[in-house]
This record gives structure tokens, sequence and C-alpha cells, in this order.
């Protein structure tokens, strides 16, 4: 997600500036484990031995690090609390949810019995046996070809379902991934042959991360005079539809597709949205609403016509909402502004170190800048993913 495409004009994209380059969540491949010894115990001993993730700036690992564009956090003080303090192009203080999957991830990938309640028990266990730790950008030029066996993210910031979201930034749009998709998976082939790449993927978990920025930014501020919301929430879950689709007919077979968060609860809508005293802004919440029920529904469609994968739909919604409403039951102390900036309006340029009103301890904000969850939310949001959707993917 990446609240900035109303400040911009439109231009084109090129794919040929990344065609011949090593490349980039918003969807993700990720081997998931704790152990090299262990597979994640999912019932009958099935296994997951990597995850793909395409999307936005949820799940981007710095894939818009060498884009021009204004949709880059490759900066500080973005990645301040990363490993060695380090600003990647992640769009958070620290790890994105996908580097919390890949924490878990190695070479066969499972769950441990005792990791698949509490992530952090699991994540303490992957960095003593020194398992690789974070899921890295396809784009990022110190990529290697051991990478791609363990996973890699094809997500680009400010990017969505609709075409227009990801032109108007100059980003990578979900066509651009996928087209990043096949140059990796022909990569892989070459590593691995083409038996073993399809074996692969139709084991492993292909997460997509879109649609904030569609509803946000494209039509709230681009669209909204020419079409009521159903009627463009009909038009994304078309383009989803065709890209799940697409993910198939490449080999995916567990699919899992993030809905919209509480979008009018983020500190940049209160302040645009809000009204004079910031509250979340329900006309921006209720558009998520109606697009994940739309989503949903989709969703089961195409298990009833696909009967071999499984498109599992992943509420987002409301885990990250009752943290917002009941922050003290996790520790937070601030809702409605982020860490990065006065908090109520910077993301992306406009959250830099040469603001002097960034906090000094971001685990007690729900939100680094006014559009991206801290790292913390992200620990806690994976965890219940992994509680409540993993046996889904049998």
């Amino acid at each position: 997600m990446c609240n900035i495409m109303h400040m911009l004009s439109s231009s084109s994209f090129s794919s040929a500036s990344f065609s011949s380059t090593i490349p980039l969540f918003v969807s993700v491949f990720i081997i998931i484990l704790c152990s090299t010894e262990g597979r994640v115990k999912l019932p009958g001993n099935e296994t997951i031995p990597a995850l793909v993730v395409f999307g936005d700036s949820i799940v981007d690992s710095g894939n818009n690090n060498n884009l021009v564009t204004v949709a880059k956090s490759n900066y500080p003080p973005y990645g301040r609390d990363f490993i060695g303090g380090t600003p990647t192009g992640r769009f958070t203080n620290g790890r994105t949810p996908t580097d919390f999957l890949e924490s878990l991830a190695g070479p066969v990938g499972a769950l441990k019995d005792n990791c698949n309640t509490v992530t952090l028990v699991c994540w303490e266990k992957s960095e003593e046996l020194g398992i690789k730790k974070l899921l890295p950008a396809y784009l990022d030029p110190n990529l290697q070809p051991t990478d791609l066996l363990t996973g890699v993210s094809f997500a680009s910031g400010a990017s969505g379902y609709d075409p227009l979201t990801s032109k108007l930034p100059k980003v990578l749009s979900l066509s651009d991934q996928l087209k990043l998709f096949k140059e990796y998976k022909g990569k892989l082939t070459g590593m691995v042959g083409e038996e073993r790449t399809n074996t692969i993927f139709s084991k492993s978990l292909f997460v997509v991360a879109q649609s904030s920025n569609d509803i946000a930014n494209t039509y709230f501020f681009i669209l909204k005079g020419q079409y009521d919301f159903a009627f463009y929430a009909d038009l994304l879950v078309g383009w989803a539809s065709s890209f799940f689709k697409e993910l198939y007919g490449l080999g995916a077979r567990r699919i899992a597709i993030l809905g919209a968060p509480p979008l009018g609860c983020l500190p940049s809508i209160r302040s645009l949205a809000g009204g004079i005293r910031r509250e979340c802004a329900e006309k921006y919440n209720d558009a998520a609403k109606l697009f994940n029920s739309k989503i949903s529904s989709e969703l089961n469609s195409l298990n009833a016509n696909f009967p071999l994968a499984k498109f599992v739909y992943v509420d987002i919604y409301n885990p990250l909402l009752d943290i917002i409403q009941h922050p003290q039951k996790s520790g937070f102390e601030v809702v409605s502004k982020g860490c990065c900036g006065t908090g109520i309006i910077e993301a992306a340029f406009l959250c830099n170190q040469l603001n002097p009103f960034t906090c000094k301890d971001a685990s007690k904000y729900i939100f680094w800048d006014s559009y991206h969850p801290t790292e913390r939310v992200y620990k806690i949001l994976i965890s219940g993913f992994i509680q409540r959707y993993m046996e889904s993917f049998l």
C-alpha cells in the first residue's frame, strides 16, 4: 500500500528496464519451516516447500528500489528496526509479513508442532538454526541463484489489481509481476528441471496482497465520480480472478488471497476523510468490506471450478480492526498516528530522516507511517494467519 497516487500524473511504465535483470509482494514465493529436520506439519503430513508472493507495499521487499518512482522506502528512517538498521525498500520499520513466513522457511519446509501457535517461537528457532530469515526481492541485484529455491517477492509498492493503479506511480503492475514470475519459473526449471519445478509449485504457498491502493487511491481520488463503488469492486474482482486463473495455469495450487484492511482507520485516511476528530472514515471501511465480500464469493466459485486448487480468502480486515479498537490487548499506545513524522500524513518520500517528529519507540505504535503497520503488528497478524489458515491448504 502506498497512499501517494493522487499526487501523481498519468504516465506509462515500460517493462524493458527490468526484463534483463534478476527481479523482485505483491505476490511472493516463500518456503515455510522452523527446522531443517522437520516439515511444516499440516494434517496428513503435507508439506509446503516454498512460498511465492505478489502484491503491493505490504509485501514489497525492495522491488521498487531501482524503478523511477516516488513509491520507494530505501532510505531512513524506513528499516530503522530492521536487521542492522538498514533501509531495504520495505515500507515499514522492520520486517514485512512475508519475512516472518520466510523466517520459517527451508529446503523441506515445515512447522514443528510447537510452531503452529506462536510465530515468535519459530522465529527464534530459525535464527538458532541459521535458516534464511528474510524474503528477498526478485529484483534485488544481490539475489543469488540459491535464493530462487527458497522463495522471492515480486511485490511492488503502490500497485493494485486495476492496471491504472500501477500505471500512475510507474511501478510493477500485476501483469509485470507475472512476467517476472514466468522468468523466475524458467530460471528455476534450468536449475532443478521441469518435473521438480512443477512439483514445487503444486505444493508451494502463493500469496496475493492487493486492493488497498485500488480502493483508497484509484477509486476515491480518481474514479469516484465515474461509477459507484459496487461497480468498481466488480471490476477489481474480474481483474483479480483473471490473475488467479493465470497463476493456476502456471502451476499454482495453493493460493492465499488477502482481503482489504480497514482502510478508513489508516492514519492518512483519518486525516483526509475522518473529520476534525480524525475518526475512522466509514465510507472507506464500507468499500473494503464490500470488496472483501465480493472477492470471497469469487474464490468460492473458483474452488468449485478448479477442484485441484485451494483458493483461500484471508481476512485481514477484522484482525487489524481488532488491534485498532483494542490496542491495550496487544500493548499498543498510539492508534491514530504513525510513528514517522507527525504520523498523520507522511508515507513514502514524505517519511524521511529530515522530519524531526519521528517517534523514538515504534513498538508502541500500530502504524509505522500514515499508511503501513509496524513490524510488531505484522508479527501478530502472521501468528493469526498460521493458526487460522494453514490447514485450509490441504
